[in-house]
């Protein structure tokens, strides 16, 4: 089985306990989520996120929806969490999202390593298509992020700078 990666950085002028709200929020999903994926949570709403947490979803794939499941594995507010797809389109998908205080606000860094199935097919598609479509999600979810961010606060602060990347 071939494992991927990506991985992700970014810089938010906020506090930790701000950004790792936001973040610990599954309804938010939907906002930093592309429109066309028409990502929606099936699990009733408000969600308590802790270990243990399965959080229901679907989301469009060339128009068709397809279920997936995850698993909030790791719950470590406001340093860190983990979700692990129990059932969705990948073979494995384990999205680690760690926030580390810095001087000036907090750094972002998500790391996400994913399979894909059918094999060498597999392989194809993830050369010909997934793996420009994750980089442009992940791409999205970074302005999407930064405009959320960017609206003033009482400190007027900013969010800056994301460095995407697969391996």
């Amino acid at each position: 089985m071939k494992i991927y990666k990506i991985k992700t950085e970014q810089f938010i002028k906020r506090s930790l306990a701000e950004v790792f709200d936001f973040f610990s929020r599954p309804e938010n999903l939907s906002e930093i989520t592309p429109p066309e994926i028409n990502f929606r949570i099936l699990t009733p709403l408000p969600l308590e996120m802790k270990q243990g947490t399965v959080i229901d979803y679907t989301i469009k794939l060339f128009k068709i929806p397809v279920h997936w499941r995850t698993l909030i594995t790791t719950y470590e507010p406001p340093h860190r969490f983990i979700d692990e797809q129990i059932k969705g389109p990948y073979t494995l998908w384990h999205h680690t999202h760690i926030f580390k205080e810095v001087s000036g606000g907090v750094e972002i860094h998500d790391s996400v390593s994913y399979s894909i199935p059918f094999g060498l097919l597999g392989r194809l598609l993830h050369i010909l298509w997934i793996k420009r479509d994750l980089v442009r999600i992940f791409e999205h979810r970074k302005n999407v992020i930064d405009q959320i961010f960017s609206k003033p606060t009482d400190n007027s602060q900013l969010s800056h700078s994301k460095k995407v990347s697969l391996a």
